[in-house]
């Protein structure tokens, strides 16, 4: 989050012009505050539900009644998801764990009904599925295999296939979506080994060609998902300013076998080992002008719309695996019995199924309704996409863990292991590693969090966002606080008061109404306790991480609870022999979602980060370094922290071809 207002245009500028020639940036933290300032949306031109939350403003006409997916998308996408489930029942997924490595067949298999164009529009080659049946084709992709899910959403929703059809023209869709629909996996090149959230240390570069035809690109690209398999590269590069060019990060269309372009190595993971994964360098690779997407400084604002739907293809995947998991919780503690009584019996178990079971539920409500809303395109989803990432990130984690749990030492134990002793493979160790890295990639939880607290209080930020800069003079602050008074005196008093105190509001939803009052009456409190938060810190507020995630946190939870009381009313409605059963897991996961919501709100203001942070200076400055004697460190030695030079020992290029061309 960043209080920078007028000083950011300045600030980012000076940051995309830091280098040329390929030198290392060096930036400030506030020119990289600036820099991810001048990338985010600025404008909210359609209502959002999840930006109401946090401003105590409880609007569910936003997502009740549940919208329905596009019926005319019914046949293509039923069609599609029932030759995926064919497809994915041959899948020899033991194979791709032994192996870590994807079948060239399994690849070509999906190409050949349309798996790499689900969200591809028809007259570009794709099925035009829309997000709703992508994230069911996700969620079931999900229970089978979590490196096919990674697969098909980093071609398509932050891959080439999303930023064209966002930001490309008319010539580059109808040149590159065909083939991406065809089976051309794209990749997504930002990552560098000094670049992870902070872009504006970016030090691929992209210099123009005297002859102002197009650009020649140098840099290295870290942990490129697709990278080793991809024919078409989405390449994030630096343009230097000068006469002509406004210069900053911009994004390349570029041909995976373009001469220059190597991947060194295929990456090795702890979960994913099907992925295609690589090291990448790019050496004096020319590309026409005609390749670059929009325009030059646009590639950060490009690739953060594109994410504001791309984020939900992992909470499909994360939906899927908790399905899976909740299958597997119930059908194994019914058949084990200890103390003679089956697991799921002993209270200590059926704790956890039943977090299982409600947390399935509530992941599915957040996916289903997210996808949706994106479709529809009716309201701004930026909020609810990130919200959705995080939370489903988090709690299928969770889930995992609690799974593997409730299956003892064979939870631990792999499928392979498990088949050998003639025992049924399941994978709950797998799945464990697996959804590990989903805390981690497309914005790890700790930056999601920030990137959401920051939309959350824009309001505040427009209004007083001069008054709590601390960069600017007293003239300044005094005309803000004019302008400000204004808002605070209409916004203020609307967070007395609100439907959630009348015993009768939401009496639509049955048992469930008391479940909507709570996340009205929370909403509000936030709201207020954001606004306490503004006051006692001011712009000091940007550097409360703790406090802001906890803010964001208690969000989500009103989010999903929301969520997870209109999809129940929607069962309810569509299939009355599942309403009840739909009502009491959404009351179970209301009723568990609250008692985290109180945890939070208490811990706003009662809390141990300032104790946390002297600690942790302490631990950073060696003042507890006897307490690691005792131990040995085999890592020390074998390398540096982070490199950007690319090992000598690394293969001269392991790329390779896994679909044929149409």
């Amino acid at each position: 989050m960043s209080t920078v207002r007028e000083s950011s245009a300045s600030s980012a500028a000076t940051a995309a012009g830091a280098v040329a020639g390929g030198a290392v940036p060096e930036v400030d933290e506030q020119q990289s505050r600036a820099v991810a300032e001048a990338a985010r949306e600025q404008d909210w031109r359609k209502p959002s539900f999840a930006k109401g939350l946090y401003l105590g403003q409880f609007d569910l006409s936003l997502i009740h009644p549940h919208p329905r997916p596009d019926p005319a998308r019914r046949e293509r996408g039923e069609a599609f998801l029932a030759a995926l489930e064919s497809l994915l029942r041959d899948v020899d997924v033991a194979r791709i764990e032994r192996e870590a490595r994807i079948p060239d067949e399994t690849f070509q298999a999906l190409a050949d009904i349309g798996a790499f164009g689900m969200k591809i529009p028809v007259e570009y080659g794709g099925l035009g599925l829309g997000q709703w049946y992508y994230n069911r084709a996700l969620v079931m992709i999900g229970s089978v295999n979590a490196s096919l899910g990674a697969l098909l959403s980093a071609h398509q929703s932050v891959g080439l296939p999303e930023p064209l059809v966002l930001a490309g023209t008319e010539a580059q869709k109808r040149e590159y979506l065909p083939r991406c629909a065809a089976g051309a996996i794209s990749a997504f090149l930002l990552t560098e080994p000094e670049v992870g959230s902070d872009p504006a240390r970016l030090r691929a570069t992209a210099v123009p060609t005297d002859d102002g035809t197009g650009y020649v690109l140098n840099g290295t690209k870290l942990w490129t998902t697709n990278g080793v398999v991809a024919e078409l590269l989405v390449v994030m590069a630096r343009v230097p300013k000068s006469d002509g060019h406004p210069g900053g990060i911009s994004a390349f269309i570029v041909e995976a076998r373009a001469p220059g372009i190597t991947v060194h190595r295929r990456n090795a993971f702890m979960g994913l080992r099907g992925i295609e994964n690589g090291l990448t360098s790019l050496h004096d690779v020319r590309v026409p002008r005609e390749h670059l997407i929009g325009r030059e400084g646009q590639g950060l604002k490009i690739a953060l719309t594109t994410l504001n739907a791309g984020r939900l293809a992992i909470p499909a995947i994360c939906a899927g695996a908790g399905k899976w998991s909740l299958k597997i919780a119930r059908e194994w503690s019914r058949e084990r019995v200890q103390w003679g009584r089956p697991v799921g019996e002993h209270a200590a178990v059926a704790h956890k199924v039943a977090f299982i079971a409600a947390t399935a539920f509530a992941l599915e409500a957040v996916v289903d309704l997210s996808g949706v809303l994106a479709d529809e395109d009716r309201k701004d989803i930026r909020i609810e996409a990130a919200l959705a990432k995080m939370w489903a990130s988090e709690m299928g984690w969770r889930i995992a863990d609690e799974l593997v749990q409730i299956r003892g030492g064979r939870g631990f134990e792999t499928a392979a292991s498990l088949a050998a002793r003639g025992e049924r493979a399941v994978g709950a160790e797998q799945v464990l590693r697996d959804m590990r890295i989903n805390r981690i990639f497309e914005g790890s939880t700790e930056i999601m969090r920030l990137l959401i607290a920051r939309e959350a209080v824009d309001a505040h930020l427009t209004a007083a966002g001069d008054l709590i800069d601390p960069h600017l003079e007293l003239s300044r602050k005094l005309k803000a606080a004019a302008s400000a008074s204004g808002f605070y005196a209409r916004w203020l008093p609307q967070l007395v008061a609100g439907k959630g105190d009348l015993p009768t509001s939401f009496d639509e939803f049955g048992p469930l109404a008391a479940h909507l009052r709570y996340v009205e009456r929370t909403s509000r409190k936030l709201a207020r306790a954001t606004f306490y938060g503004m006051t006692r810190w001011q712009g000091a507020l940007e550097r409360k991480q703790g406090f802001l995630g906890r803010v964001v946190d208690i969000g989500a939870e009103l989010f999903a609870v929301s969520a997870s009381c209109v999809r129940a009313m929607m069962i309810g409605a569509d299939t009355p022999e599942h309403g009840k059963a739909a009502y009491q897991l959404a009351d179970t996961f209301a009723e568990q979602s609250r008692l985290r919501t109180e945890r939070l709100l208490d811990g706003l203001w009662r809390n141990t980060d300032a104790a946390d942070e002297r600690l942790s200076e302490r631990v950073l400055d060696g003042a507890y370094e006897w307490l690691e004697d005792g131990i040995l460190d085999r890592s020390e030695g074998t390398g540096p922290w982070i490199t950007e030079e690319v090992p000598a020992d690394a293969s001269e290029n392991v790329a390779r071809r896994v679909i044929r061309s149409p």
